[in-house]
C-alpha cells in the first residue's frame, strides 16, 4: 500500500498536477532560467532537492509547529535548506551557481515549495511527503528542461551547449530572449491540452458506445446481430406462445 501511495505521488507530480504545465506555478524561474537546457535542468534539480528535504522535515515536525506560526516556521525551514544547497553549489558546481544567480535564494519563496508544505506535507506522513516533493520536483524539472531544450535549440541551435544541431544562420534569437519563453510555454501547454482533450473525447466516445451496448443487451437479452427480420420473427413467435398458453 505504501509503495502504491509513493508511486501515485510521483505520477501526480509528473503528469496529473505538473507544476509547470498544469498548475502554472513557479513561473518566475520558468521564464528566467530556461534560456539554456543546462540551466533549466540545474534549476529543476536544485528545486527538487529542496522540495524533498523541506517536505520531509515539515511533515516530521507538523505536530510540533503551532498552527498560528506555521507559515513563518515553513519559511525558516525552507530558507535553511536553500542556504545549505546554495553553499554546496558554490563549493562543487560554481558555474551553475553563477549561472542561476539570484534565482537560487528565491527558491525560498517559490510557491511550489510553500504550496506543497501547506497542502500536503503538513497533513501527511514523512515518507509520502518526501515522495510528493520528489514527484513535484521531477515534474518541475521536466517542465523547465523541456522549455529550455526548445528555446536553446531554436535560439542558439545547440543542445545542452555541447552539440550544434541547427546552423546559427537558421536560428531565431528571439527564443533565447524573454518573449521566447512565453511563446514556447504557450505552445507546449497548447499541445498538452490538445492531447488531453483528444484523450478525453476518445474515452467519452468509448464509454458512450459501451453504455449503448449494455442498454441493448438489457432490453433485448442479446446483442444486435444486424438481422432485424430474425428479431421480429422471434418476437412474434414468443407473443403467439404466450397467447396460446393464456387461452389454455
Amino acid at each position: 500500500m505504501k509503495t502504491k501511495g509513493c508511486t501515485e505521488r510521483i505520477y501526480n507530480g509528473l503528469i496529473k498536477e505538473n507544476p509547470t504545465f498544469v498548475l502554472m506555478l513557479g513561473m518566475c524561474p520558468t521564464m528566467a532560467v530556461t534560456s539554456s537546457a543546462v540551466n533549466a535542468l540545474g534549476m529543476g534539480l536544485t528545486t527538487t532537492v529542496v522540495l524533498v528535504m523541506s517536505n520531509f522535515v515539515i511533515s516530521s515536525m507538523r505536530k510540533m509547529i503551532p498552527d498560528k506560526v506555521r507559515i513563518p516556521a515553513y519559511i525558516v525551514i525552507v530558507a535553511t535548506l536553500v542556504t545549505i544547497v546554495q553553499l554546496l553549489l558554490k563549493a562543487y558546481i560554481p558555474s551553475l551557481d553563477s549561472a542561476l544567480g539570484i534565482y537560487i535564494p528565491l527558491i525560498v519563496v517559490n510557491c511550489i515549495i510553500l504550496g506543497r508544505a501547506e497542502s500536503y506535507a503538513s497533513k501527511n506522513p514523512p515518507l509520502l511527503s518526501a515522495f510528493d516533493g520528489l514527484g513535484m520536483g521531477l515534474g518541475f524539472t521536466l517542465g523547465l528542461t523541456s522549455i529550455g531544450i526548445f528555446r536553446e535549440l531554436l535560439g542558439s541551435g545547440t543542445l545542452f551547449g555541447a552539440v550544434q544541431v541547427i546552423p546559427e544562420d537558421f536560428t531565431i534569437s528571439l527564443f533565447v530572449m524573454a518573449p521566447g519563453a512565453f511563446f514556447v510555454l504557450a505552445f507546449l501547454i497548447a499541445a498538452q491540452n490538445a492531447y488531453r482533450n483528444h484523450k478525453a473525447a476518445k474515452a467519452a466516445a468509448a464509454g458512450k458506445a459501451g453504455s449503448l451496448d449494455a442498454a441493448a443487451q438489457t432490453a433485448g437479452g442479446l446483442s444486435c446481430s444486424g438481422n432485424c427480420g430474425a428479431c421480429f420473427g422471434a418476437a412474434s413467435e414468443k407473443s403467439t406462445e404466450v397467447k396460446g398458453g393464456t387461452k389454455a
